[in-house]
């Protein structure tokens, strides 16, 4: 009976697992198609040209919320937008869309992350529009003002104002296709990161960043056989910089994946179609090929503006035929051949080329010159006051009423008032505009810079004398003197008192003479006097004496003086601190008489500092070390230790910019001839000093660049 009820509870709960299970099983199914709403998918990629305007329609499958993150790069131009949540149902990861200024488009998936990279022939702005499933980018030619600006540092992944992040591993590899990557390893996704490019480097800032010290280095990568020669990383203020050293001809991408952030640096292939005058800087038209005889240049470039759906406009004074044959031929290759035989030059305007004899387009910009020159003669003047900060007036005055270079027009002039630091300019609206500029250029804080010298000067000093002192004496009986009393015919120098002979009647006191036949005792050290220590020999009736006395004295000295001057200047200006003494000395007078002058026997510290761009000081020094010397007769010797150098250190480094080291070693002998040459005896006949002196002087040089954050404290 118990075994058939626990068989029955057994399957009743079975059965309720397995209707839990299949409620559980509906719930899902039912979530399933919420869930999957929320996943959007890129399904078409198309273009279209308008005017110098090219629309890419981006079609989703569901409507996107908000448009893309994006950003640019200049070199090589693109364009690239993350999709969150996304994956691509093109069917193809690129596609060609030789369309205005749009080469191809690639497509990457990364987990849930979709990136769209647009491949383009030259830099282009773009602004983007959501129209139901549609996302819109308008593709626009970047204006002639933003050309410099292309080259301005562009935010690839902004800061998330989290406080302090670092970095924690910086390294270098090598791709399959012989690119370059320089990989950094971040301690959070979160870090911000601005890359630009200066010159023939890759500058690469990360905010608010700090870089341990055994990743400030500079890593040698030209045995990788990539374009990267150089990889350098070091702290700049609160942010941390790396700058890639590439060479040859290159382009570079950089993309981040969690907290890796990748530089990637590929060599571009020397273009076989490129002009030999080399002032192309390379065709990349679509290959054509044409065969023609005594063809008219007009129909000629009438074939070219067919096979790039491009307009061009021909000038009246264009005539004469070519015969050419060119086969496999970039056609913006053999456009240039076609001008430069026939002497004819272009002018491109969106899509529209223009094209003219070179003569005829140079008269035209000669007169367009001449006209807006007439333009500005006539344009009406304007005032404007500009409150300058930190620039000093009359130096902005000099500036820009220079005859060299003159920033403003012939009808231009500047005022300044030095009583409130104002400048008051007087020119067309586009110069002082120009003004404007150079004014925000020049009229900034000057950065600061605390110098700390350190002057060491450590002196040892041993000296050793010994000496002897060797004299015989001998008391005699005198006839006629009382009996017993004796008188002696020597002595040892310093001894007055001479007590009488045991048995001598009376007593008297006798000044001896002194009897030493080798004097030759230690000398003393300054002002201190040996030691010594004396013994007598004398026989039975004590009427000889042989007298001994050595005497020695040791000195042992040891010091360090330091000397540590510091001077507070700004960047590139002269900066002087000195401490001393004065000494007086007398100067002869063109009327005769003397005058009491005076010379400096001074610490002085002379230093002008100029930071580099990198953050490096250079600084040209000049260090003077005086002490008083010896006195002579025409009064007081200065000893002079002097240090003058130009020398590069890094912010907060610590260089030795000069040293002297000097060592005196002297050994002295007095002896008496023949005897102090004896073995061992030959000691009591001489005297001995040993000196040795060390001197050591270091000077220390420390550089710090006052941050923006110290000088606010």
């Amino acid at each position: 009976m118990t075994t058939t009820l626990r068989n029955a509870g057994s399957a009743a709960r079975a059965t309720a697992r397995a209707a839990v299970a299949a409620l559980l099983a509906c719930v899902a199914t039912l979530a399933a198609p919420a869930a999957f709403a929320q996943a959007n998918s890129i399904e078409s990629v198309s273009s279209v040209q308008q005017g110098s305007t090219t629309y890419l329609r981006i079609g989703m499958r569901n409507p996107p919320t908000t448009a893309p993150a994006g950003f640019s790069i200049s070199n090589p131009p693109r364009i690239a937008f993350d999709f969150v949540n996304t994956d691509n149902r093109v069917g193809r990861n690129s596609l060609e869309l030789p369309q205005g200024d749009v080469r191809s488009v690639a497509i990457v998936q990364s987990g849930e992350r979709a990136r769209l990279v647009l491949n383009l022939k030259r830099p282009l702005s773009y602004n983007t529009s959501i129209e139901g499933n549609t996302l819109t980018v308008a593709l626009e030619p970047v204006a002639a003002a933003g050309t410099a600006a292309a080259q301005a540092p562009y935010s690839f992944a902004k800061a998330d104002g989290k406080g302090t992040h670092s970095l924690r591993d910086v390294d270098f590899r090598r791709g399959k296709d012989g690119e370059g990557r320089v990989v950094v390893d971040l301690s959070d996704p979160g870090v911000g990161v601005d890359i630009r490019q200066q010159g023939q480097t890759i500058v690469v800032d990360f905010l608010n960043t700090s870089l341990p010290e055994n990743l400030r280095r500079r890593l040698d990568v030209g045995d990788f056989g990539t374009p990267v020669t150089a990889v350098r990383a070091f702290q700049q203020g609160d942010n941390a910089r790396m700058v890639i050293e590439p060479h040859g001809e290159w382009e570079h991408n950089a993309y981040q994946s969690d907290t890796q952030f990748v530089v990637e640096v590929k060599p571009l292939r020397p273009d076989p179609t490129r002009l030999a005058r080399g002032m192309q800087p390379g065709y990349r038209g679509e290959k054509l090929s044409l065969n023609f005889q005594s063809i008219d240049v007009r129909a000629l470039l009438q074939v070219i503006a067919d096979f790039t759906n491009l307009n061009i406009v021909t000038s009246d004074s264009v005539a004469g035929s070519l015969t050419l044959r060119l086969k496999d031929v970039p056609w913006d290759q053999a456009l240039d051949i076609i001008l430069q035989s026939k002497g004819l030059d272009m002018r491109k305007n969106g899509n529209v080329i223009m094209v003219a004899p070179s003569d005829e387009i140079a008269a035209k910009e000669k007169l367009d010159l001449e006209s807006r020159a007439q333009i500005s003669d006539i344009e009406p003047l304007r005032t404007e006051t500009f409150q300058l900060n930190y620039q000093k007036a009359e130096a902005l005055h000099k500036l820009l009423s220079s005859e060299k270079q003159r920033v403003l027009s012939k009808r231009g002039s500047v005022v300044v008032d030095e009583r409130t630091n104002k400048v008051f300019v007087q020119d067309t609206a586009s110069r002082l505009e120009e003004v404007r500029k150079i004014i925000a250029q020049v009229d900034v804080p000057v950065r600061q810079v605390l110098i700390e010298a350190r002057i060491v000067e450590a002196d040892d000093r041993f000296s050793r004398n010994l000496g002897v002192r060797l004299g015989f004496n001998r008391v005699n009986a005198s006839a006629g003197s009382f009996a017993g009393q004796g008188t002696i015919s020597g002595n040892l120098e310093g001894v007055h008192d001479l007590t009488p002979l045991p048995g001598a009647v009376g007593a008297g006191t006798t000044a001896l003479a002194n009897t030493n036949f080798v004097n030759l005792p230690a000398a003393n050290i300054s002002g201190v006097n040996p030691s010594t220590f004396a013994i007598s020999l004398f026989n039975s009736s004590m009427t000889r004496f042989l007298n001994l006395e050595l005497s020695a004295l040791e000195a042992d000295q040891r010091g360090k003086v330091v000397s540590s001057p510091r001077v507070l200047t700004a960047d590139q200006g002269k900066a002087i601190i000195e401490q001393g003494t004065e000494l007086p000395y007398q100067q002869a007078t063109s009327s005769g008489a003397t005058a009491i002058q005076f010379r400096k026997a001074n610490l002085k510290l002379e230093v002008t500092p100029q930071i580099t761009p990198e953050g490096n000081v250079i600084m040209s020094v000049e260090v003077n070390r005086d002490a008083v010397g010896q006195l002579t007769p025409a009064g007081f010797a200065i000893d002079t230790r002097r240090v003058n150098t130009q020398v590069l250190v890094e912010n907060g480094g610590t260089v030795v910019i000069g040293g002297i080291y000097e060592q005196f070693e002297r050994d002295n002998v007095n002896k008496v001839p023949l005897l102090g040459d004896l073995p061992v005896i030959g000691n009591a006949f001489k005297n001995t000093s040993r000196t040795n002196n060390r001197t050591e002087l270091l000077v220390f040089l420390t550089p710090r660049v006052v941050t923006d954050t110290a000088m606010a404290r």
